[in-house]
């Protein structure tokens, strides 16, 4: 199968200076500047999305993750009710979807 019907197409309206710069910055990178715009901002999305799943905790706040993990609280009655509810709602869609 050709490459190309494979890649998908990103359009961008920008100023004629912001396009310079852009150049300029592509040209010294030796890139294309279809090249350094898709780096570029492939960089900067996988640095959000690293930021968005990373949790950052004091030490004090992590011990008291890990005691919570290692000695869980004893669940109380809403969660009991939760529970319950969602295991019945479990069963209602699983025997519709037979």
């Amino acid at each position: 199968m050709n490459q190309r019907t494979q890649d998908a197409r990103v359009v961008a309206r920008i100023p004629p200076t912001v396009k310079e710069t852009l150049q300029k910055a592509a040209d010294l990178s030796g890139a294309t500047l279809n090249q350094f715009l898709v780096q570029s901002a492939l960089t900067a999305a996988n640095q959000i999305l690293e930021t968005e799943r990373t949790i950052l905790l004091s030490e004090r706040d992590a011990q008291t993750v890990f005691d919570l993990l290692e000695h869980p609280p004893t669940p109380n009655q809403q969660l009991l009710v939760a529970v319950d509810r969602h295991r019945a709602f479990i069963r209602e869609n699983n025997q519709t979807a037979e």
